[in-house]
């Protein structure tokens, strides 16, 4: 099927930048929110918590991106499911993948969950980093969109969506321990980790895996996602979902850290991934370490966390234009080459946003 014209829901500043690199990339964009926007692409309003109308919205589409909550996603895919469409999100929730997969069955166009920042871009680099040995045992990958500039005991600022932060902080995590395919509880298992010098705290959340503990199951010991934050913050969100009770109402959990925590432009992301295995019969460790920042893009600065997640997604449906990825069925992101996805228009923004002194 062609591919070229393509709706965007959702245009905060995920969706708005994501629409906005798709425009750039030569795509015919239609960007669709609740409230009217001004954009350099085609626009207009429409109710998106109305899962029945989005045929009408979607209809004449080749291809659709969500940035919505989580909890739009399954109304969302079904109906560019049925349009035949090719569907693209970012979403972490483990769920709203399953229903998505089972959609993927029948369906006439790709069907892409999963391609932001985490799961997305580090299940791409992890896995290449996994096939540099004959065999690998285990696979780390850990991840922080954090302030640069912190203040406060939680050291955070609330730049990500809060529904999609309770949920990773809340909901039981997909791990392989020895070689077991397990769950394990959010916001365990505390280490230390070490970026350039900066002390970062890492501790299991959800969803950050994908599809990865299903593809490594039987062939890894270990395998493991974490979020990374500054020391002192797991313990005290600990406090506040468990001890507090705030677990049993996660949307006013929500609005009270967003409230307390609000965005910043001044923000970083932290990526430390490492993979250990054998080549040649030696024991070897392979790292990818990068601190990512704002970027400059269409003549406005982005924040870290937006333009890391707005461009692993763009960077997939621009190999999916080119023919570089499949055009039906379901697409886990451990099956993505890392080289022709950083090669694409958009995925060069990896190689200019960092610094590392890995790099």
């Amino acid at each position: 099927m062609s591919f070229n014209k393509i709706a965007v829901l959702g245009l905060g500043k995920v969706g708005h930048l994501a629409a906005e690199m798709l425009h750039q990339s030569g795509f015919s964009v239609t960007g669709v929110d609740s409230r009217d926007v001004t954009a350099p692409f085609a626009t207009r309003v429409a109710d998106l918590g109305n899962t029945a109308g989005l045929a009408g919205v979607l209809r004449g589409q080749d291809a659709v991106l969500s940035c919505l909550p989580y909890h739009v996603n399954i109304g969302v895919s079904t109906a560019a499911h049925a349009l035949g469409l090719h569907y693209f999100d970012l979403t972490e929730d483990v769920p709203t993948t399953h229903h998505i997969r089972d959609l993927a069955k029948t369906a006439k166009g790709l069907m892409a969950p999963q391609c932001g920042l985490a799961p997305g871009f580090v299940g791409i680099v992890a896995a290449d980093l996994a096939g540099q040995f004959d065999k690998v045992r285990s696979i780390r990958l850990r991840v922080g969109a954090l302030p640069q500039n912190p203040t406060g005991l939680l050291g955070y600022a609330f730049n990500w969506s809060p529904e999609g932060v309770v949920n990773e902080y809340l909901n039981d995590c997909e791990v392989i321990e020895e070689g077991a395919l397990k769950t394990v509880s959010a916001m365990e298992w505390l280490e230390t980790v070490y970026i350039d010098g900066m002390q970062l705290e890492a501790f299991t959340t959800s969803g950050g895996l994908g599809t990865m503990c299903e593809t490594y199951a039987g062939r890894i010991d270990n395998l493991d996602y974490k979020t990374m934050r500054y020391p002192g913050h797991v313990a005290l969100m600990n406090f506040f979902f468990h001890e507090l009770l705030m677990r049993e109402n996660r949307a006013e959990a929500g609005r009270i850290l967003t409230n307390a925590k609000p965005p910043v432009d001044a923000d970083v992301v932290y990526v430390h991934i490492a993979a250990e295995g054998w080549v040649g019969g030696a024991l070897r460790r392979r790292e990818f370490v990068r601190a990512y920042y704002p970027l400059e893009i269409g003549g406005k600065s982005r924040t870290a966390i937006a333009w890391t997640t707005s461009a692993s997604v763009v960077a997939v449906i621009e190999m999916v234009r080119a023919g570089a990825l499949p055009a039906q069925g379901f697409l886990k992101q451990e099956e993505i080459p890392l080289a022709p996805y950083l090669a694409t228009r958009t995925g060069t923004y990896y190689n200019i946003g960092h610094k590392s002194r890995h790099a």
